[in-house]
C-alpha cells in the first residue's frame, strides 16, 4: 500500500513495515466480521458494518498521511497540538453531546448522518506527541525530580478535563502513557516510585472522601464482587464471562452465540465486541486475536529498539504503551480481571473516533519505522 505511493520517498519505501500492516488490515476485517455478527439480529446491521468500513477508509487515509510525514516535524506543533486539545476539551466541557450520563462528544453536523466526534482520543495521540516533544528536550534532566513533575503536570492538565466528563477509563490511558514514556527516558525509578505512593494516597484519600463519582465507586465494588448485583451493576461482567466461557475451546459459530444472538451483552459492539469473539469463535479465535495483537505490538517494541533518534523512541513508546493498555484493561474487564473502565479493544470496537485515532498512532510507528535510522537533531 504505502510502497506504491510517490508522494513518500522511493529510499523510504522499502522500509515499510509490511507486518504491521499485513496484521492491521487482519484487526480491520475482522472488526467488520465481529461488528456484522454482533448485531445481525438487530435492524440496521448493515448499515452499521458500512459506517465502520467507512471509518476505516477515513483512517487509512489517515494513517497513509502520518506515515508520509517526518514524525520529528511535530516539534514545530507542540505548542498548537497541545493548547488546540485544551480547547477542545474545554468545547466538550460546557457544550458536548451528552449520553448514558456523560458529554464526551461533540456532535457534526454531517447531512444524512448522525456522528459524533469523541475529541479525549485524539487527546491520546497529542499527548503522546508533546509529551514525547517535551521529555526529548530535557534530556538526562528527566532524572531532576522538579523535570519529572513538570511532565506529570503536562499530562495532568488534560487529564483532569476528561475525568470530568466523566471518563475515569481514559484519564487513566494519559497516565499510561505518561509512565510510559518517562520511564523509556530513563527517569529515576525511586521518584517513580514515591509519586506512585503519592497517587495512592490520593486515590484513597478520594475513595474515603467520596471525591469519586458513584458509578466509579461501583465499578470498582462490582469488580471484587459481580455477583453482589446481578441484575444491577454486576450484569455486564456476568454476562461477559457467561458469553466467554460458553465458547469453550472451537465457539458456537459465527452467527450462533446465544448470549450475543439475545444481546445479553449490553455494548457488545463497542467495549464488550470480545465477548463476540470469544462466544462465537472459542479459546482458539480469541487466542488468534491476540496473536494478532501481539504481531502489532512486536512491531511497534522492534520500532523503538531499531530507532537512532530520542523522539522516535519516546513516540514509538507512547503509542505501544496506549496499544497495550487498550488490550490488557479492554480484554481484562470482559473476562472479569479488570474493572470495567469503558476503553474500546483497538482496531476491532465500533466507532469513529477510536478507530482514527488508533489508525494516527499506527501511522506514526510506520512513520519512525521508515525513518529509524536518521538520527534527528
Amino acid at each position: 500500500m504505502l510502497q506504491n505511493l510517490p508522494f513518500i520517498e522511493r529510499r523510504l519505501r522499502k522500509n515499510v513495515d509490511i507486518p504491521l500492516l499485513v496484521a492491521v488490515a487482519v484487526l480491520m476485517l475482522l472488526s467488520l466480521t465481529t461488528v456484522h455478527f454482533a448485531t445481525f439480529t438487530q435492524a440496521g446491521t448493515w448499515m452499521t458494518v458500512a459506517r465502520q468500513a467507512a471509518y476505516f477508509a477515513v483512517g487509512l487515509v489517515l494513517l497513509i498521511w502520518v506515515a508520509s510525514r517526518d514524525y520529528s516535524h511535530a516539534r514545530r506543533f507542540v505548542g498548537f497540538l497541545y493548547w488546540g486539545n485544551l480547547a477542545l476539551l474545554l468545547i466538550v466541557r460546557f457544550t458536548g453531546h451528552a449520553a448514558k450520563g456523560a458529554a464526551r462528544w461533540i456532535k457534526l453536523p454531517i447531512p444524512g448522518m448522525d456522528f459524533k466526534l469523541q475529541p479525549s482520543e485524539f487527546a491520546k495521540i497529542c499527548i503522546i506527541l508533546t509529551l514525547s516533544c517535551y521529555v526529548a528536550s530535557l534530556g538526562p534532566r528527566i532524572r531532576q525530580f522538579p523535570e519529572l513533575l513538570k511532565t506529570l503536570i503536562h499530562v495532568a492538565v488534560p487529564m483532569v478535563l476528561i475525568m470530568l466528563q466523566p471518563d475515569l477509563g481514559t484519564s487513566l490511558v494519559f497516565l499510561a502513557i505518561w509512565v510510559g514514556i518517562v520511564f523509556l527516558a530513563g527517569a529515576d525509578l525511586r521518584h517513580l516510585a514515591l509519586l506512585a505512593a503519592a497517587g495512592t494516597t490520593l486515590f484513597a484519600a478520594a475513595w474515603y472522601g467520596h471525591v469519586l463519582k458513584p458509578y466509579q465507586r461501583d465499578r470498582i465494588l462490582t469488580f471484587f464482587n459481580p455477583a453482589g448485583d446481578p441484575r444491577g451493576k454486576g450484569y455486564h461482567v456476568l454476562q461477559s464471562q457467561t458469553a466467554i466461557g460458553g465458547g469453550q475451546a472451537t465457539g458456537q459459530g459465527l452467527g450462533q452465540g446465544h448470549q450475543t444472538n439475545l444481546n445479553w451483552v449490553p455494548e457488545n459492539h463497542t467495549d464488550f465486541i470480545f465477548t463476540v469473539v470469544g462466544e462465537e469463535t472459542g479459546f482458539v479465535g480469541a487466542c488468534g486475536l491476540i496473536l494478532v495483537y501481539a504481531v502489532v505490538l512486536w512491531r511497534g517494541v522492534a520500532t523503538i529498539l531499531d530507532s537512532e533518534d530520542q523522539l522516535g523512541r519516546l513516540i514509538g513508546g507512547g503509542v505501544v504503551t496506549l496499544l497495550v493498555f487498550h488490550i490488557v484493561v479492554n480484554i481484562g474487564m470482559t473476562c472479569g480481571i479488570m474493572p470495567v473502565v469503558g476503553v474500546p479493544l483497538p482496531l476491532m470496537s465500533f466507532g469513529g473516533s477510536a478507530a482514527w485515532s488508533n489508525l494516527i498512532a499506527i501511522g506514526l510507528l510506520l512513520s519512525i519505522h521508515m525513518r529509524r535510522h536518521k538520527i534527528q537533531f
